[in-house]
């Protein structure tokens, strides 16, 4: 993912979702299906949290987390932006991005490494 323009996208969490109780994965992977869908059309993304009443890192793991694993954490977050989070929620996006992170850029290496050895594609 290159440099992206300057066209944006609201993502409002409620409405993709379809509930205020943000708990189950199923419900985090339609919200990264369309955080993905905007990256891969070039747009800069705000997601707003307006309204949620429960959320919880396994939603977020899938909402947000398993991007980490498809795009770059640099554009990521220089493309991705947070609104209407009430501190207690983005304390657990920080944990559930920060985890994210470091499990996705392990696992990379560990492929790496595993490449090199056996050569060839992944194992």
């Amino acid at each position: 993912m290159g440099i992206l323009t300057e066209e944006r996208t609201k993502i409002i969490i409620i409405e993709t979702a379809g509930a205020d109780c943000c708990v189950a994965a199923c419900d985090g992977q339609k919200v990264h299906d369309k955080i993905a869908a905007s990256f891969f059309e070039n747009k800069i993304v705000e997601l707003s949290f307006a309204g949620i009443s429960d959320l919880t890192p396994a939603f977020l793991n899938s909402a947000v987390g398993q991007l980490y694993g498809s795009f770059p954490a640099e554009s990521i977050e220089n493309n991705l932006s947070f609104i209407d989070i009430s501190l207690e929620d983005e304390i657990i996006l920080k944990r559930v991005i920060k985890r994210a992170r470091t499990y996705f850029e392990h696992a990379y290496s560990s492929r790496k490494a595993l490449r090199d050895v056996l050569g060839g594609e992944d194992a």
